[in-house]
């Protein structure tokens, strides 16, 4: 029986430093997002938020608000691996699909930041760098058009990443170890 630990959060709470944390403790990543990108890609579109946001809604319009589920799991059910973390399901209608393919495997950690700290933290990421408009534009998108909120409140355990790295690394090891 697989062990899928799905990662959620607004962005820059921490969810990529918690997934590579678990990567390094042998977990395999599948990372959602990686459908959007590929999308972009494939359609000769520069990855911008504003166009990763486009595609992200657009898919969700056109194919439910489920379909990165349903896109990834093949995937996770060909992985070798026992552990699985998932980074970047955002919708309801995500988490839904898979727990009712995946049932007990899944266990959900919302990873949680203050708001200050996570605007300050992703005008300085290396990647993808926002501004703090950009940010909030993204905040209130994710909320409304995609449903990020009910993962976030439905998960099973809280991961408080105000702190240091450690600190977040601490309460991951907890929680795997319950």
């Amino acid at each position: 029986m697989k062990n899928i630990v799905v990662v959620v959060g607004m962005c820059g709470v921490g969810k990529s430093v918690t997934c590579d944390y678990l990567e390094s403790l042998g977990y395999e990543r599948i990372y959602f997002g990686a459908i959007t990108f590929d999308e972009l890609e494939k359609r000769g579109i520069p990855a911008t938020p504003e166009s990763e946001r486009q595609m992200r809604e657009s898919l969700r319009k056109e194919h439910g608000m489920g379909v990165f589920a349903q896109l990834n799991i093949p995937k996770i059910k060909s992985v070798k691996s026992q552990n699985i973390v998932v980074e970047s399901l955002y919708s309801w209608d995500e988490l839904k699909i898979l727990q009712n393919e995946f049932g007990k495997q899944v266990t959900v950690i919302a990873i949680v930041a203050d708001k200050d700290i996570r605007y300050e933290r992703l005008s300085k990421r290396k990647l993808r760098p926002f501004t703090k408009e950009e940010a909030k534009a993204r905040d209130i998108s994710e909320i409304e058009n995609i449903a990020k909120a009910g993962p976030i409140a439905y998960a099973d355990y809280f991961v408080d990443n105000n702190g240091t790295i450690l600190d977040l690394h601490q309460r991951i090891d907890t929680i795997l170890g319950e």
